[in-house]
């Protein structure tokens, strides 16, 4: 899952991939940006395992309304923003 994430995260221009594993787990890629854009000479990517941050519990709070089941299949992107 997490090569996935990261392959992902490398073949697109996003900021951001992740999955949601459970109401109470994610994982996260996160690619460091460079004044407002993805450098694409050197890559940092950011791994992050564990509780979703708060726009991410709104989002897992839809998703309990809208009757999705975990884990969600489709793995978010967030893309930097523009000027």
């Amino acid at each position: 899952m997490i090569q996935k994430l990261v392959t992902t995260l490398l073949q697109t221009k996003a900021h951001t991939v992740t999955k949601y594993v459970s109401p109470k787990e994610i994982i996260r890629a996160t690619r460091r940006i460079y004044g407002g854009k993805v450098n694409g000479k050197q890559v940092e990517i950011f791994l992050t395992i564990g509780k979703p941050n708060y726009k991410e519990r709104a989002f897992i709070k839809d998703c309990l309304k809208a009757g999705e089941k975990f884990p969600i299949k489709k793995i978010q992107l967030k893309f930097p923003p523009k000027k």
